[in-house]
Order: structure tokens, then C-alpha cells, then sequence
């Protein structure tokens, strides 16, 4: 006897407010993965590549929302958020706010979110727009943990999917410890490239010794200080603090000679300088971590 023909069930809709470049990419891999889709954008005119390509443009933030269960909204900053949804209505939906932000403002989202009558997911999206839907691209959720738990097949075309925590705010704090972690790494490069080319050593030339360098450094020295950061074990037979101090005027002085500024640098200086002082000579970089905390 012939069996029926399976037929698969239809995606679930989704609406994308907020079309930037990174809203663009994520509205995008959610069409390509076969979503129904709604989008919104205070301009209009940037809805038009992803309606061509089968997208529904919503007049109103309220009429993009109405359109999907999953309300995924990512704009310049969360004052954005506030202002433009403030008026929306959210009863019944899944609210996922990937917009940069920080903590701080994730946990008053998901208060506002929960008196609307939404589930709330914070988001912190660890990509470039070009990486999103790639194997290379993941995103950071914390919340709604039930509501995350539905949604994640949809919420997996646009990267890997990573929980941190029922608290709203733990994305936000993960996403930007990463960050600072990138962003402390090309400060380093940009002082490395600007010391190298006042001999007129090309940028390209330097770029292979520099990457082999820093891999080693970041897959030696990461784990060991975070073992040293948890235990409280600071104490060190690869380089003191003490070392460190002592050889520090060598950079500071090389960036004067060599014309460029030691802006970047003066704060780690002061920071060491501070370590000794304070008796942690024989210990490790990891001390240093300790002495970041403000006191109050």
C-alpha cells in the first residue's frame, strides 16, 4: 500500500526590527534558512534588498511585532529599544534583544519586557555581519530559559547558540568581556604596527611574526592565568611582576625615541608600578586582575 506523502511542517515566522548591517545579515540567514519574515527599519528604504528577496515590510514597529511569536531586535544602542517599543504590544511574544548593551540595561529590558507580557532573551552576538549564519559565528543568550529552549532551532540559523544564565544580564557580560579582551589585543597591535613602520618596515611584513607571537602568547598564557585568577595562586617561575616593571621604561622610552605615542601604554605602567609597591614583585601578570577592582 503506498504511504502517504510526508509533507514537512512550515517554519515558524520571525520579525526583524532594526536593519543595520548586522540586523541586515541576521534578517538574511533566517530568509535563506526558509522563515517567514518581517522586517522593520526607521528608514524605510533598507527594507527593500530583503523584501526582493521575499521578506514582509511592516509600516510600524507595532505591525512587525503583531506579525511573529519571535520578535528579534537589534539596533544601535538599547536607548533605541526603549524608545521605539515603548508603546508596543508584546502579549504572548518572544522578545530577543541581540542590540548591544550592558548588563544593567539587559535586566531592565527583561523587567519592561515582563510587565508587556513578553519573554525576554538577551543576546550578545560574537560575529561580524559577514560571519552570521557561518560555522566561524556564534550569539550569547540569557533569560527567558524556556523561551530560549523553543526558539533555539530558529535562533541556530543565525550562528551557534551559547546559554549563559537565567540572569538577563549574563550575555551582556559575557559579550563584553570578549570584547574587551579583542579590543585590549588590538590596542597591543596597533602600538606594534606603528613602532615597526617608523623604520619603514611594511605593516605586511611584520603582520606573519606578529600573529605566530600572539597565537603562542594568547594559548600559553590564557589558560594559566585564569587557573591563577580562580585559585588565588599568583606566585610565578615564568615572569614577575618585579621583571615586568623593570622593563617596561624600555618600551616607553624606544616610543619616544622612535616619535609615537605611549598613551596606550602609560596604564599599564602605572599599573605595575602600583603592584610592586604594594609588595606582589615575585608575583605573576595574574595579579594584576586583582588590582583592577575599585575600591570603594
Amino acid at each position: 500500500m503506498p504511504q502517504p506523502a510526508r509533507t514537512s511542517q512550515p517554519l515558524p515566522p520571525v520579525s526583524v526590527l532594526g536593519l543595520g548591517m548586522m540586523g541586515t545579515a541576521l534578517a538574511t540567514a533566517l530568509l535563506k534558512a526558509g522563515h517567514p519574515l518581517t522586517v522593520w527599519n526607521r528608514s524605510p528604504s533598507k527594507t527593500g534588498p530583503l523584501v526582493a528577496q521575499g521578506a514582509r515590510p511592516a509600516d510600524t514597529p507595532a505591525d512587525a511585532v503583531a506579525a511573529s511569536p519571535l520578535v528579534i531586535v537589534c539596533f544601535t544602542t538599547n536607548d533605541n529599544v526603549g524608545e521605539t517599543l515603548a508603546t508596543v504590544d508584546f502579549t504572548g511574544k518572544t522578545l530577543v534583544n541581540l542590540t548591544n548593551g550592558t548588563p544593567a540595561q539587559a535586566r531592565t529590558l527583561a523587567t519592561w519586557a515582563k510587565q508587556q507580557g513578553a519573554a525576554y532573551i538577551d543576546g550578545g552576538i560574537m560575529a561580524v555581519p559577514q560571519m552570521i549564519a557561518t560555522p566561524a559565528a556564534y550569539v550569547l543568550y540569557s533569560g527567558d530559559e524556556q523561551a530560549y529552549e523553543t526558539h533555539r532551532p530558529t535562533l541556530a540559523a543565525l550562528g551557534g547558540t551559547k546559554w549563559a544564565g537565567t540572569d538577563p544580564g549574563r550575555a551582556a557580560l559575557h559579550d563584553l568581556a570578549l570584547l574587551t579582551g579583542m579590543y585590549g589585543m588590538l590596542m597591543g597591535v596597533a602600538q606594534a604596527f606603528a613602532l615597526i613602520r617608523t623604520e619603514n618596515i611594511p605593516a605586511t611584513e611584520f603582520a606573519g611574526p606578529l600573529h605566530n607571537w600572539l597565537t603562542a602568547m594568547l594559548s600559553g598564557v590564557v589558560p594559566g592565568v585564569a587557573e591563577a585568577v580562580d585559585s588565588g595562586q599568583h606566585l610565578t617561575d615564568v615572569s614577575s611582576l618585579a621583571i615586568n616593571q623593570a622593563a617596561f621604561p624600555n618600551f616607553m622610552d624606544t616610543f619616544r625615541d622612535q616619535g609615537i605615542s605611549s598613551d596606550l601604554f602609560v596604564p599599564m605602567q602605572k599599573l605595575l608600578d602600583r603592584a610592586v609597591e604594594e609588595g606582589h614583585g615575585a608575583d605573576g601578570l595574574s595579579r594584576l586582575v586583582e588590582l583592577l577592582k575599585l575600591t570603594k
